[in-house]
């Protein structure tokens, strides 16, 4: 796997990571009960953002991790989806 390649994984693991925990365990305005003018009740009341960033963080380096292990070690290989026989043979590799 190349830098950019690693670089990309991670920032693609950050992203989904990061919109999976934004919403947990948020208060908005409308629960809390004290909605500001101009707002809308939904808006968030107190949203801990660099708090979930650092977990945001950890998992997302958790997972790539185990990625770049599958990746790097080829146990999970595009070979491995090629269920209708398409990818031309690996020079060296035998028919049959």
């Amino acid at each position: 796997m190349s830098i950019t390649s690693a670089i990309v994984l991670y920032a693609v693991l950050w992203f989904l990571t990061f919109l999976i925990v934004i919403p947990i365990r948020l208060q908005t305005q409308g629960d809390v009960g004290e909605v500001v003018p101009g707002t809308h009740a939904g808006a968030p009341h107190n949203h801990n953002l660099r708090k979930k960033a650092k977990i945001t963080f950890a998992l997302a380096a958790v997972m790539w991790v185990i990625l770049w292990w599958i990746i790097t070690y080829e146990i999970i290989t595009v070979r491995d989806f090629d269920w209708m026989d398409r990818l031309p043979p690996v020079s060296g590799e035998t028919d049959g």
